[in-house]
């Protein structure tokens, strides 16, 4: 149910010691259900299929979440157009369908709406400054004729273009976060997670963490270097942490697109909500009080962060009246071994079977090591050629 009275905005909460539950991956969870082709991950069922858009915006709200996050990740033209993905849609009216409907389900909670821009293929063919942030203030501009509460720079390898999206989206007024896909090892020009995190308030940003590619330790343990960094500098900021849903331990500084099972064979890596869990609190105790994810979140994790700060919080989602917490419902399932399960120190002790025998535990990473400016990854409107794919088959050949 929406509060009565105007809503608190993003700052206002975090200044105030409040935990922010942000919400999942959508480009993943759409998917899986049919609604997002793999590969180019663009957003245009925000205009295709908003059905499928708004329930799951609906369900991250019944999981707990206090922000509906624009589904405009990748929603840039020259990413909209990269490579032959042809669009029914423009780019404006994709990202002005993914804020209404952002914000209707909002209007239904206590959530508020970031609009969100992401790292663009311009930046990675070595386009200009200017043309680059050109590109982020095309999608700002809807983002301002929709007023949304606020804004996120999210999903960055190179800390520079992260910058240059926050010294454009600081014109708007509204707050700014900004979150970089980057490990301990920092970004892919070797610059660390606290150089990085200072560069980004210095840029003008309130709110800075890490978003995807790595798992939530992993993350939650970058955000924390960021913070030191931050510290050292003598400036302030607010720490925001939305990591993926599979455990990486094995990745290397551009974490799970290296790995072999990306983006089809993930499921073995998947945590679960008890794990989510564990991540809650370890995010809340290094003083991070945003706290979401990214890729192959469901709204189920979700509700499992909700759950596990809901006396710091003050309250449970509804998603949970249904659900029992701890798993507290199977006391009423017919098996008495199921019954027996509905504890804590049952579900926190487990170490559950992957059911795969003679699986690895770990994979060796596909590490090609190219970045901007690289050949393989310049921006071409006409589609990949039979004749690149070959080459790019060889490489992997060659490696293997």
């Amino acid at each position: 149910m929406a509060p009565a009275g105007p809503k608190k905005g993003i700052l206002e909460r975090l200044d105030a010691g409040e935990i922010v539950i942000g919400d999942g991956g959508f480009v993943f969870a759409l998917e899986k259900r049919g609604y997002v082709k793999a590969g180019p991950w663009t957003p245009e069922a925000a205009a295709e299929h908003p059905e499928a858009v708004r329930q799951l915006h609906r369900e991250f709200l019944r999981a707990g979440s206090n922000v509906m996050q624009t589904f405009t990740f990748y929603a840039s033209d020259d990413k909209l157009e990269n490579r032959g993905n042809v669009q029914r849609y423009t780019g404006e009216q994709i990202n002005e369908a993914a804020c209404d409907l952002a914000r209707e389900v909002a209007n239904e909670g206590d959530a508020l709406v970031a609009g969100g821009v992401s790292q663009t293929p311009s930046y990675l063919s070595c386009k200009s400054e200017d043309d680059v942030k050109a590109i982020f203030k095309k999608q700002m501009d809807v983002f301002i004729k929709k007023n949304v509460d606020f804004l996120i720079a999210e999903y960055f390898e190179h800390v520079e273009e992260a910058e240059w999206a926050v010294q454009v989206l600081k014109t708007s007024g509204k707050p700014v976060a900004a979150t970089l896909c980057i490990g301990p090892e920092g970004d892919l020009n070797g610059v660390g997670p606290g150089d990085c995190a200072v560069k980004l308030v210095k840029a003008g940003a309130q709110i800075v963490g890490i978003n995807c590619h790595f798992d939530p330790m992993t993350c939650v343990k970058t955000v924390k270097l960021m913070k030191e960094g931050v510290e050292r500098a003598g400036l302030k900021a607010h720490y925001m942490v939305q990591p993926l849903a599979y455990h990486t331990p094995d990745c290397g500084c551009q974490g799970f697109i290296d790995l072999p099972e990306f983006p089809f064979a993930l499921e073995p890596r998947i945590l679960t909500r008890w794990d989510m869990h564990k991540y809650a609190r370890e995010a809340y105790n290094v003083g991070i009080r945003y706290i979401g994810g990214c890729c192959g979140f469901e709204p189920y994790h979700i509700r499992a962060l909700s759950e596990e700060l809901a006396q710091e919080r003050g309250n449970l989602p509804s998603a949970s009246e249904k659900h029992g917490i701890w798993g507290s419902g199977l006391e009423m399932h017919t098996k008495p071994w199921v019954r027996a399960r509905a504890r804590r120190d049952y579900w926190e002790k487990l170490k559950p079977a992957s059911g795969r025998p003679k699986c690895p535990s770990m994979s060796t990473p596909d590490s090609w090591g190219v970045t901007k400016g690289h050949a393989d990854l310049m921006q071409q409107k006409e589609a990949t050629s039979q004749d690149q794919m070959k080459q790019l088959f060889q490489k992997a050949q060659a490696k293997n």
